[in-house]
């Protein structure tokens, strides 16, 4: 009886809370409303609505901390959503990313002819352009690894093998920083080929505006109304510590305030780092053993930025970006050193429309550290290590800015992939995504967020993707009651 009291209740009186003002949660509290829900409010920890996609302004304009591209135009959402509404927000940001300076820490920069061969080789060993990890058991890392050598050793005029290894290790961690592992080696080599590639530009840059553009649309914001169509149910400042579902009709979601909210059904979108720590005391009572399991063998890596602002544009006009190769000796003193986490620090690149600025990358463990230093010791790294590879002068920056995805209680990482454990496990994207049903099959938990996407995880479109799934699976819900009763 009290199952079909709670499936009489209409879209108008339905109560529901989103957890995380993210692309996952603003895209499914938009689809609700819009849909004709009414009781629907979000809760967001941090004082901005947002997530990891996070634009500031910056230097000649803006940069965006977190998410930076729209990855491909075919099936993604993101870039047809631009194209329905006929939105000239995107361009190419080209070849910069591929058209960069290989620099040993000698000075020595390798010779465009040979850096070219090197590039061929390890562009071609990335998986999703071709068929070898389809039976593959093993991981990311060993069949790079593999294919990598097997390639190099077929190569005429041979390379210095000395050279070829500080590439690959380069290289490693770019494809790191596409993964967000910490190294490749806990990569799912068969999982990878999950992962769909949405065919067109991957890099199309919001010029000079951001990636916040594409929430604005969602949310049809205006200046008198920047949260849009959720004016007056976004609540910011509100970090979630206990969702008591012990009543599925009668959820208690709890904020580390003190703010107690009551609602019919949960859409979770906070982030699996925020999941992996606290999920043990978030839920009560505690989450279904195949989700934890999810949660546990899936891995939000750590990938961070740095932006340097200069007085004017940095370095030869005609390089694009530059990569740095560590000599093994230099590797050794560096290791040796306090500044050992640069070894992670594999690039700096140009940005779009932003002629003065170069963005930096670093990964892993070395990226966690770097969060913990002050500001100054972290540039100060940074400018070393510039001076360490480069031959010219390196002038002080006027502008420094960093991420620090991971200190960050609220995000805990940044983005999500499918590990070695999550293949023993046996579970994967799939596992989080499912709802936690009533008996009868009502949702009452349900999760969003990139790291809920079975194909498109760690992606934007992944997350609003979700986002949308969820907020149909209460549409359906809803509309199909009077069908029921």
């Amino acid at each position: 009886m009290a199952e079909q009291i709670v499936a009489r209740k209409s879209l108008q009186s339905v109560r529901i809370v989103v957890i995380g003002a993210g692309p996952s949660g603003i895209a499914a509290a938009t689809k609700l409303i819009d849909a004709g829900f009414r009781n629907v409010v979000i809760l967001e920890a941090e004082n901005r609505i947002g997530g990891r996609i996070y634009t500031v302004p910056f230097a000649d304009n803006v940069v965006d901390l977190g998410a930076q591209w729209c990855h491909g135009e075919k099936h993604n959402v993101v870039y047809e959503t631009l194209q329905k509404e006929r939105l000239n927000l995107v361009e190419s940001t080209g070849d910069v990313y591929e058209d960069y300076k290989c620099i040993r820490s000698n000075k020595e920069i390798v010779p465009d002819d040979v850096a070219e061969k090197l590039k061929s080789i390890a562009f071609s060993t990335v998986p999703e352009r071709q068929e070898g990890l389809v039976n593959y058991e093993g991981s990311l890392g060993s069949y790079l690894t593999e294919k990598y050598w097997s390639d190099i050793s077929k190569l005429e005029p041979k390379v210095d093998r000395a050279l070829a290894k500080e590439f690959f290790e380069n290289f490693k961690k770019f494809e790191s920083s596409v993964e967000a592992s910490d190294h490749l080696f806990e990569v799912s080599g068969k999982g990878h080929l999950d992962y769909w590639i949405c065919e067109g530009d991957l890099l199309l840059n919001w010029k000079d505006k951001g990636f916040k553009t594409f929430l604005e649309l969602l949310l049809k914001s205006s200046v008198e109304k920047p949260f849009g169509i959720l004016d007056g149910r976004i609540f910011l400042n509100q970090r979630v510590e206990q969702i008591d579902w012990s009543n599925p009709h009668n959820i208690r979601v709890k904020c580390s305030n003190g703010t107690v909210l009551t609602s019919d059904h949960v859409i979770c979108t906070v982030s699996l780092g925020v999941l992996k720590e606290l999920h043990g005391n978030m839920f009560i009572p505690s989450l279904p053993v195949s989700k934890v399991r999810s949660i546990e063998g899936l891995k939000l890596g750590t990938v961070d930025k740095f932006f340097l602002e200069f007085e004017n544009p940095f370095g030869p006009s005609e390089w694009k970006g530059m990569c740095f190769l560590w000599l093994e000796e230099d590797l050794e003193s560096l290791r040796d050193s306090n500044l050992f986490w640069l070894e992670s620090v594999f690039g700096f690149y140009r940005v779009s429309h932003q002629p003065r600025v170069l963005q930096g990358w670093i990964i892993g463990p070395h990226a966690r550290h770097m969060e913990s230093l002050t500001e100054e010791e972290a540039l100060g790294g940074i400018l070393w290590l510039l001076r360490k590879f480069l031959n010219f002068n390196v002038p002080d920056p006027v502008g420094f800015k960093r991420t620090q995805w991971h200190a960050n209680a609220n995000f805990r990482g940044s983005y999500t992939f499918r590990t070695i454990l999550s293949d023993e496990l046996r579970t994967g994207a799939w596992d989080l995504a499912a709802p936690v049903t009533t008996i009868q099959g009502r949702p009452v938990l349900q999760f969003a967020g990139e790291s809920t996407h079975n194909h498109y995880y760690s992606t934007v479109h992944g997350a609003v993707e979700s986002g949308w799934r969820e907020a149909q699976r209460l549409l359906e819900l809803y509309t199909m009651i009077p069908s029921r009763l």
